[in-house]
């Protein structure tokens, strides 16, 4: 195994590690997702579908697929846990675990509820192994798009894809490059914080990020996107705050707070097409009032990730790739 193999691997039962160890699917570059349900098929997700794997890591229909049983999740939850489900009990309440390298592990079973609020998983049925990668450079064909010469400053900018199309990818490379600079593009770089709620953006461990978020940027991980604006802005002096996913009602009140404090604000939202968002109270809201001022569609057409369009939300309207003479990007 190469070196997502190893990240990942340590925390599989030996059993499913062997198996994928003799797949004809890599880890490194195809696999997205590896599910382990209890007593269904092993079951492996990536760019070119859906596939089932037997005991000697064949690809196979699913009847005939190795079926996960209650060793090999308890032995995976150990592995996860060090041993210690309690000491990972905020996590397991927020129904995944992060490890080393950024990857995520979903985990699906009995809730348990106290004043209506999850306090904490039991009976583990299901887990999700979700392979973190960075691409980098996606975003930097793009950048300039998002760099407001004039008052040395970012737009408010709006990245907005369907799910699975490439908008936390996107992102992360944004804040990099915002972060770092880019050469001949005539920016040093910002100062930049994520509120990364899901720890998906910057990948952290332990609340050390396990991706390049970039080198002048700040991360505040698993913390509520709305909450975490606010701290940062009080205690960190961004010049950019970063966060994926918004749409509620307290996610747009923090967002007009950071914006009133002089602060650009680059997020992401589910969604196809603006006029999808403005389906949606909060978001329409943010539009109509052109709080923000860039957005980019990504969609599929070539490929997961494809920029699709790039829009100035301001007196001009949307503006084709070729009329900003930005290079179109293909999968991600």
């Amino acid at each position: 195994m190469g070196r997502i193999g190893e990240e990942v691997g340590h925390f599989l039962p030996q059993r499913i590690r062997s198996i994928l160890e003799r797949s004809p699917l890599s880890l490194e570059s195809e696999v997205e997702e590896i599910r382990l349900r209890l007593e269904r098929p092993l079951a492996l997700h990536g760019r070119r579908g859906e596939f089932f794997l037997n005991e000697r890591g064949k690809i196979v229909p699913a009847a005939e697929a190795y079926r996960p049983d209650g060793a090999d999740l308890e032995k995976a939850l150990q592995l996860l846990s060090s041993s210690s489900l309690y000491a990972f009990a905020e996590e397991l309440r927020s129904g995944y675990i992060t490890i080393p390298g950024g990857h995520r592990v979903g985990l699906c079973g009995q809730a348990v509820v106290e004043g209506g609020r999850v306090v904490r998983l039991k009976h583990i049925n299901g887990l999700n192994y979700r392979i973190a990668r960075q691409i980098k450079g996606v975003a930097l064909p793009y950048v300039s798009f998002f760099i407001d010469y004039r008052r040395r400053r970012v737009y408010h900018s709006l990245i907005v894809a369907p799910p699975r199309g490439g908008k936390t990818t996107f992102l992360r490379d944004l804040a990099r490059c915002l972060s770092d600079g880019v050469e001949g593009l005539g920016f040093s770089g910002f100062k930049v914080a994520v509120v990364d709620e899901r720890s998906e953006i910057a990948g952290s461990f332990q609340g050390f990020p396990q991706l390049d978020v970039g080198e002048r940027t700040d991360v505040l991980d698993a913390c509520p996107k709305a909450e975490g604006m606010m701290m940062l802005l009080r205690s960190m002096g961004p010049e950019v705050i970063v966060t994926d996913e918004i749409g509620g009602a307290a996610d747009i009140t923090a967002i007009e707070e950071v914006i009133h404090a002089g602060v650009t604000v680059v997020a992401t939202a589910h969604g196809s097409s603006l006029a999808e968002l403005r389906a949606r109270p909060g978001l329409r809201r943010l539009l109509d009032e052109q709080v923000f001022e860039r957005a980019v569609i990504l969609g599929f057409s070539r490929g997961a990730g494809t920029v699709e369009q790039l829009c100035d939300l301001g007196k001009n309207g949307p503006a084709s790739l070729h009329e900003r003479g930005l290079k179109r990007r293909g999968e991600l």
